[in-house]
């Protein structure tokens, strides 16, 4: 797995802060770790799409943020398991794990690692 697929992970790990936080933050210092966890997310996916597909990047950074959102808020903040929802992020994951195996990352000829 390239360093450029790693930077997708780690934006999508952020977006799930950010998100939360969006949603939660009610001082200055959750919003200031709101804001520092969005800027840190689009930096980060942005410099992933400099090197693969945009559009693969973004379906894998929305896909995995929004299956890591919707479990922390069951685990973490008491919202209501249900199978059907769970069904479907285990659907758009399987998506999003089927657009990185198809996705051609190689590095085209002058690009850096």
């Amino acid at each position: 797995m390239s360093t450029n697929w790693i930077k997708v992970f780690i934006a999508a790990f952020f977006e799930v802060f950010w998100v939360i936080g969006l949603k939660h933050a009610d001082d200055f210092w959750t919003w200031s770790g709101t804001v520092i966890s969005i800027i840190i997310s689009f930096y980060l996916m942005i410099m992933a799409g400099r090197k693969l597909p945009v559009g693969t990047v973004y379906a894998v950074f929305v896909g995995m943020g929004t299956a890591g959102t919707v479990f922390s808020e069951i685990i973490f903040f008491g919202e209501p398991f249900k199978l059907s929802k769970t069904l479907l992020i285990l659907l758009l994951l399987s998506g999003v794990i089927g657009l990185k195996l198809v996705t051609d990352d190689k590095l085209e000829k002058g690009d850096e690692s």
